[in-house]
């Protein structure tokens, strides 16, 4: 049946204008192959790499395999290359006869300076513009480490110089131990740092940002938080994680990644619900979430919908719009455990293949000006309409 899920249906046409491969992570010679995947003259390429391999070995390889081409590297939760895949280093290129990139390094989240990275990119903009004159498509992607919980911050800066250029982009990963994540530029790795790249393209090109969350009736109060830690201590004036499994029904020696994943959390604000996604339980009964999170904020429990199903509706707007090439996603790794947990990998993995979707999991999405969660964020890339 068209559009369902569990019909993988033709594979579209390979892309031609965002080049990608992936390797094993174990594999010694994995950059080597990539570089001669992805092919030179790369304006720019992204690196998503498994935590399970050396994260700074293997930046190093990738300096010497890519030459002199502009690298950014992350540590994943998990990567997606034609679908969700373990263990693999995913390497997405952009032509330098269709893309331009400059990248704006941001080495210390705990101490910004807003107004000089506010200045940083806006120069950035005006000179890659005024360099580049006839690509007159843009977008913004963030690579950044979120191990200090700083994304947030980052974020009230970056809304500010962003102009009319849409952004996208994820926090590196650390599988499913929630410890420390890297990111890096070239073969110099970095924690607590961000990297801000701003790409010029002749492709037409669409930033989006969806999830498969309905608003439910369930609601609570923070009560007791440390906002800087993202931990919340009290929920309706009770130690928060006894008061949340309660309110599901459960005991709280059950919370998990797969509890939370199946029943998130919103808060309104600006119009809109937002998800704050539960991390993990800490000393027994404190919450740590994804992002912000403050005393005083209602709470509401989200119900999911069919994730596969609500992936191919999504995915199928998106190539409504054009001749739809490929697609680079940052995706939420609760979003990964619900599929797992719902027996629908292979369901998922098949609507990502059919639209050329190459990413990351993430342990949080930006769009536009904010830090989300529980998201798949990212850019699609179209067919420009003289070719």
């Amino acid at each position: 049946m068209d559009g369902d899920p569990r019909d993988p249906g033709p594979a579209g046409p390979a892309p031609r204008f965002l080049h990608s491969a992936d390797v094993a992570a174990s594999d010694p010679g994995a950059m080597a192959q990539l570089a001669a995947s992805i092919g030179p003259g790369m304006a720019q390429v992204l690196l998503f790499v498994s935590p399970t391999t050396d994260f700074a070995a293997a930046m190093a390889a990738a300096r010497r395999a890519f030459g002199d081409t502009p690298l950014l590297g992350c540590t994943t939760a998990g990567e997606i290359a034609g679908g969700y895949v373990e263990d693999r280093i995913v390497a997405t290129g952009f032509p330098a006869r269709d893309f331009a990139a400059r990248t704006i390094a941001i080495p210390d989240l705990s101490r910004l300076e807003p107004t000089d990275l506010i200045d940083r990119m806006v120069r950035a903009r005006q000179a890659l513009a005024a360099r580049h004159p006839g690509l007159t498509h843009e977008f913004a992607h963030l690579m950044v480490d979120g191990s200090q919980f700083r994304e947030d911050a980052l974020m009230n800066v970056v809304g500010h110089g962003l102009g009319p250029v849409p952004l996208f982009g994820g926090t590196a990963g650390d599988g499913r131990r929630f410890g420390q994540s890297y990111v890096a530029q070239g073969a110099e790795v970095h924690t607590d740092a961000g990297f801000l790249t701003f790409f010029r393209t002749r492709c037409p090109v669409k930033v989006f940002s969806f999830d498969h969350l309905d608003v439910g009736e369930g609601r609570m109060v923070v009560t007791g938080a440390d906002p800087v830690r993202r931990q919340v201590q009290e929920i309706n004036a009770a130690p928060a994680a006894i008061e949340y499994a309660r309110l599901l029904g459960k005991p709280p020696g059950q919370l998990d990644p797969f509890t939370f994943a199946a029943h998130p959390l919103v808060v309104r604000a600006g119009g809109r619900y937002h998800v704050r996604s539960i991390q993990r339980v800490e000393n027994g009964t404190d919450l740590v979430f994804f992002s912000a999170i403050d005393e005083g904020v209602v709470l509401t429990l989200a119900r999911p919908r069919d994730i596969a199903r609500s992936l191919a509706d999504n995915l199928a707007g998106l190539a409504k719009a054009g001749r739809l090439d490929s697609v680079l996603a940052c995706d939420c790794i609760l979003r990964r455990i619900e599929a797992q947990q719902k027996q629908q990998v292979r369901e998922v993995s098949q609507v990502l293949a059919r639209h050329n979707v190459t990413g990351f999991s993430t342990y949080g999405e930006q769009f536009g000006a904010m830090h989300v969660n529980l998201t798949m964020t990212g850019v699609a890339i179209y067919a420009p309409e003289d070719e």
